[in-house]
């Protein structure tokens, strides 16, 4: 060993033992396999008295855990067993499930065909803390994966609904080309819960397989196994977007069309290797129907005395001359449109969650003026503050004004409504800062008239003299 390691040392630490063994070795001149093997002396088996009792109540409940069990055991023999005793009975349970237990649930890899299964499904993103403008910007991603290439596309989306999965579905199948033989998804429980008629949802789902020529496949409830597919593309697909920020040095975002333009290129490099298995699948797929089919929900509603329409569990308002009337409204991924006849009367961002409101000043601003005294007891009065400055000009309104605070702030919000909002929150910002100042719907209207004019500058434009183009014309002179 000295002449081809240099030393006992050196040999020893190469071989990752202590040098005293590895002289016991040497003295000894045999190898450690040649030793003979000393028995070792077993402690006794402090469960061997009660593990007929612990077989018994394994046989009845095989879902029964050993910490459930030694629990049991140190309430029944008071004093006879210690916590660091636990891990003994952890290994006699897992012993008997896997010599005496009953047989456990089979996984059956499954052989994936091109251009016969897609999978999809709506993953949760808030985890990668994005911001659009500073703000959180809660959302999800309805993911759609080709089984056999693996090629992936996603549409972000706020809800799990059937907008939601129609417009990310026909996303998915128009970025493609064509389309499969089969979709798969989950129960999708959490978007026909979010359904007021689930017989509706279960319709219009089955109107848009047959549309595309899909066949519908549903996993068993509890069993999300059976969409492996996707469930590990979501955990893949995420750590990749955790990555791009990452690289990207920020999670904050200009808007809600430049995070999804982020999205669209990490799919397409996520794709880039996919491509010769994406060419087989494209082979058998089908061709799509010549247009899309519409993805939003239509419901007819009345507009009620409060100029207000609920919908989908929501409430919006919508102009006060539609008060009485019957409405179309079309719900989209994220719009609300209301229609009256074939002319959209009105478009606002759709609410997530339910018994939601928004009310905007503008439609009822009118009747709030004629009637001062229903606003301070009015249930959304709160929508009636555009921004916090205005919140702040009706308490400063309130102390130097009291009971006319209201009608004069209505007022005030008038002519945001008819004027400018942006234009009258400046002139709310100047008088602020002016605590010796009083605000009225009069100095307002002043700051507002100045700011106007303020912008507007004398521009002297010099004469140009024409004889230059002639001579250009002409004489093809260049002009220097």
């Amino acid at each position: 060993m000295e002449k081809t390691e240099g030393n006992l040392e050196i040999a020893s630490s190469k071989a990752g033992m202590d040098a005293k063994t590895a002289r016991k070795y040497r003295r000894l001149e045999r190898l450690p396999s040649e030793l003979p093997v000393k028995p070792r002396g077993r402690r006794p088996d402090p469960f061997a008295d009660v593990w007929g009792e612990v077989r018994e109540q394994l046989e009845v409940s095989a879902g029964l855990e050993a910490k459930t069990l030694f629990e049991y055991l140190q309430r029944r023999y008071p004093g006879r067993f210690q916590d660091g005793q636990l891990r003994t009975l952890q290994r006699h349970v897992k012993y008997w499930r896997a010599t005496e237990g009953p047989s456990r649930e089979v996984f059956f890899v499954q052989q994936h065909h091109p251009g016969r299964l897609a999978a999809s499904d709506f993953t949760h993103m808030e985890e990668l803390g994005v911001t659009i403008q500073g703000q959180s910007f809660p959302h999800l991603i309805y993911h759609f994966v080709l089984t056999y290439s693996n090629w992936e596309t996603g549409t972000v989306c706020f809800s799990e609904s059937f907008e939601s999965l129609s417009e990310g579905l026909q996303n998915a199948l128009w970025e493609l080309g064509k389309a499969p033989s089969r979709h798969r998804t989950d129960r999708l429980s959490t978007a026909v819960n979010n359904s007021l008629r689930p017989a509706e949802f279960t319709d219009r789902y089955e109107g848009l397989m047959r549309y595309y020529g899909l066949e519908a496949e549903k996993i068993q409830a509890g069993h999300g196994n059976e969409n492996g597919d996707v469930e590990q593309r979501h955990h893949r697909f995420k750590r990749a977007v955790e990555q791009e920020l990452l690289l990207r040095g920020s999670r904050e975002f200009a808007s809600v069309d430049e995070y999804q333009r982020f999205l669209r290129m990490l799919f397409a490099r996520l794709n880039t290797g996919r491509s010769q298995r994406l060419v087989e699948e494209m082979a058998v797929m089908h061709e799509l129907p010549d247009r899309r089919i519409e993805s939003a929900k239509r419901e007819r509603v009345r507009v009620d005395s409060g100029s207000l329409i609920y919908v989908d569990r929501n409430t919006y308002s919508v102009p006060s001359r539609l008060i009485g009337e019957q409405v179309e409204v079309r719900l989209t991924i994220d719009r609300v449109e209301v229609w009256y006849g074939q002319r959209k009367m009105e478009e606002m961002p759709r609410l997530r969650g339910r018994r939601k409101h928004r009310v905007d000043y503008r439609h009822i601003i009118d009747w709030l003026v004629r009637k001062p005294g229903a606003f301070e007891n009015y249930r959304y009065r709160d929508e009636l503050f555009p921004t916090s400055r205005f919140r702040m000009a009706f308490d400063v309104l309130e102390e130097q004004h009291g009971a006319r605070a209201s009608k004069e702030y209505l007022r005030i919000l008038e002519m945001a409504a008819k004027v400018s909002e942006a234009g009258v929150d400046q002139a709310l910002r100047a008088l602020l800062n002016r605590p010796d100042e009083e605000i009225t719907t009069e100095r307002v209207k002043d700051l507002l008239h100045a700011d106007n004019h303020a912008g507007v500058r004398d521009v002297e434009v010099a004469a140009v003299d024409l004889r230059l183009f002639d001579r250009l014309c002409f004489t093809g002179e260049v002009m220097q």
